[in-house]
């Protein structure tokens, strides 16, 4: 690729396309706190944003079957109609063959309940050549009218793969593949896919999944995030912002940014006690606890929680 030049990237006064992944609550027993997911989906789509359920914020790589499915049903009831994209997570272990029926049938299980499918990467998808990644990716999109692709770095989940930009520039020539997710938290590498979008297919989403860097919708990327479910009413704030030319936009963007670096520092993965703790202090939860499979941050987060809150409460 030549020279990039991220500057020729920006987009002022651009509509941005929100997703935000939502987290599932769960109660002192160890039950999900259903109450509290229900408004949470409410609350995201009352902001303009597109809810993203049976992600790795709603722990889709550890809930079972009946839960996934009661996330869905409950979802499409509350969208009423409204989009909505729901995770694809097929379980296998390293040297797996890839699972294309197991796929489908996560596909046409969201489908069934109006949602849009997102293609999680598994063992059997990445550790395929390239060409059968890309083939594997065509195979899937005969059984669906839209679906969104998602890259996943190694510090989110041991199975993720970034593509090369040959293979993602293949991704862009699936007509059904509205978008991908690209969570490899390097500039550098959204940039290169914002660069070769732009030139190959301009409708096509580059989602950005970079949570220290959430400035990349200045660039022309949208945005499927874990930080977006600790506050969408402040996201969907700071989207208008941009929308409008307000240059109030950067200073709610830098807390954002802020709340960001401290949540999803190592271990990346307990962003998700991060959030808890974050929608509890909103009083939007009644716990703060997580899935018993998720790590855990220490109660010294707190001060630091109710800090950023109070600063974020002042800008909204």
């Amino acid at each position: 690729m030549a020279e990039l030049d991220p500057l020729s990237l920006l987009t002022p006064r651009r509509k941005i396309t929100g997703m935000s992944a939502i987290l599932l609550p769960f109660l002192e027993n160890g039950q999900v706190d259903w109450s509290g997911f229900d408004a949470h989906v409410t609350r995201t789509l009352v902001a303009g944003l597109v809810p993203a359920v049976n992600m790795d914020t709603g722990y889709g790589h550890l809930i079972d079957a009946e839960t996934r499915a009661e996330v869905l049903r409950r979802t499409r009831s509350i969208a009423s109609g409204k989009q909505y994209v729901a995770g694809v997570f097929v379980n296998d272990t390293p040297g797996n063959h890839f699972n294309a029926d197991a796929y489908t049938t996560g596909m046409n299980q969201i489908q069934t309940h109006d949602g849009t499918p997102i293609l999680f990467q598994s063992y059997g998808l990445v550790e395929q050549s390239d060409q059968q990644i890309v083939n594997s990716y065509l195979e899937l999109s005969k059984h669906c009218d839209s679906f969104l692709a998602f890259e996943l770095g190694h510090m989110f989940a041991p199975f993720g793969k970034i593509y090369s930009l040959e293979v993602y520039e293949q991704l862009l020539g699936i007509s059904n593949c509205a978008g991908a997710k690209h969570s490899s938290l390097s500039r550098l590498q959204e940039w290169e896919r914002l660069v070769l979008k732009n030139r190959v297919r301009p409708d096509f989403m580059v989602l950005t999944g970079n949570d220290l860097a959430i400035d990349m919708v200045m660039y022309g990327s949208d945005y499927l995030l874990g930080l977006s479910t600790f506050a969408p009413d402040a996201f969907a704030k700071r989207d208008a912002l941009w929308a409008a030319g307000d240059p109030a936009f950067y200073e709610l963007n830098d807390l954002l940014q802020y709340l960001g670096a401290f949540a999803f520092r190592p271990n990346v993965p307990a962003y998700k006690h991060s959030a808890a703790m974050f929608m509890h202090l909103r009083g939007w939860i009644q716990t703060n606890l997580t899935h018993a499979q998720s790590p855990a941050r220490p109660d010294s987060d707190l001060e630091v929680l109710e800090s950023i809150l109070q600063d974020l409460e002042r800008l909204l």
